[in-house]
């Protein structure tokens, strides 16, 4: 089986314009993720996908692989078909296509054994890391998406809204990360799919698999992530990069 990695990054985000640019450290936030995502050695390709030249050199820049794409994607996931296609590497249906967003700031080699070995194990069409929620804040943010799943970790939806309605005692809330796993042939599905209604309402890729009645599969990490979605949040994430282990890995 084999295993590729995109990192889809653009300029252009409507609530944080320029972020994959910003730096954490000293370091811009695109090549935090890439360098992130090489620590794994699973990988037989990694490459990020954008559609601005300045991304495209700062990996170029750092060592690794980027494809320009399309500027009219308004979907991280077509992104990375895209890339795919464009890559010709002649995928079987069940190889894997592991998407890590560009934005994903601590995103861990861990992480990514856990979704490589699930799909390994049980063959899910498609795989989403959820990561728990501990503030009371990030409950109610609507950057933050929410997700609730089925007793056997199957997504029944996501939204930006509090979900469920209030959380209360011992239950835990997890929310949607940006690192998510495909079979071949469910990512060139994706893109066949026409776009839902639901898909547009919470800006969400994963609810048009959704709402076409194709599965998700959650799998859970109590592992806190943080989105970079606004300056407060690049703020707080390059705060807690100072004590990341990984860091002293790979910013040298």
């Amino acid at each position: 089986m084999k295993v590729i990695g995109v990192i889809p990054a653009r300029m252009g985000s409507s609530r944080f314009p320029g972020k994959p640019m910003e730096k954490m450290l000293g370091l811009e936030m695109i090549r935090h993720i890439f360098r992130r995502a090489r620590l794994f050695g699973r990988f037989d390709r990694l490459v990020v996908a954008t559609c601005d030249q300045e991304i495209f050199d700062c990996i170029s820049q750092d060592g690794g692989e980027a494809i320009m794409t399309s500027t009219a994607h308004l979907r991280c996931t077509d992104r990375v078909e895209e890339a795919i296609r464009k890559m010709d590497l002649g995928l079987k249906a069940d190889d894997f296509v592991l998407m890590i967003q560009g934005d994903e700031i601590f995103v861990s080699p861990g992480m990514l054994k856990q979704m490589v070995d699930s799909f390994e194990s049980k063959r899910p069409s498609v795989v989403n890391l959820v990561s728990r929620l501990y503030r009371p804040e990030d409950f109610a943010d609507i950057n933050t998406v929410k997700v609730v799943t089925d007793i056997s970790d199957r997504v029944l939806y996501m939204s930006r809204s509090a979900l469920p309605s209030q959380s209360r005692g011992e239950h835990e809330v997890f929310q949607q990360t940006g690192i998510i796993g495909f079979a071949y042939s469910a990512l060139c599905e994706f893109s066949a799919l026409s776009p839902t209604p639901l898909e547009k309402t919470e800006s969400v890729d994963m609810l048009r698999f959704i709402e076409h009645s194709r599965p998700v599969q959650a799998i859970h990490t109590q592992t806190e992530t943080i989105g970079i979605d606004t300056p407060a949040d690049l703020q707080r994430a390059e705060k807690l990069l100072e004590n990341d282990p990984l860091v002293k890995q790979y910013l040298k």
